[in-house]
């Protein structure tokens, strides 16, 4: 892919088709509660890029 144009915070996951971008994915814990609340079908608004 092109740039994303958010490096400054990165490390960044997208989730698509919902168009989320999460921010600052620095560790294993923020990638399983991100996870957690995909499953559930909700949106981890603490990581959410704005």
């Amino acid at each position: 892919t092109g740039c994303l144009k958010a490096c400054e915070r990165g490390p960044v996951m997208v989730v698509y088709p919902e168009n989320h971008w999460y921010g600052k994915v620095e560790s294993q814990a923020v990638v399983d509660e991100i996870l957690d609340a995909l499953e559930a079908g909700e949106v981890a608004e603490a990581h959410l890029l704005q």
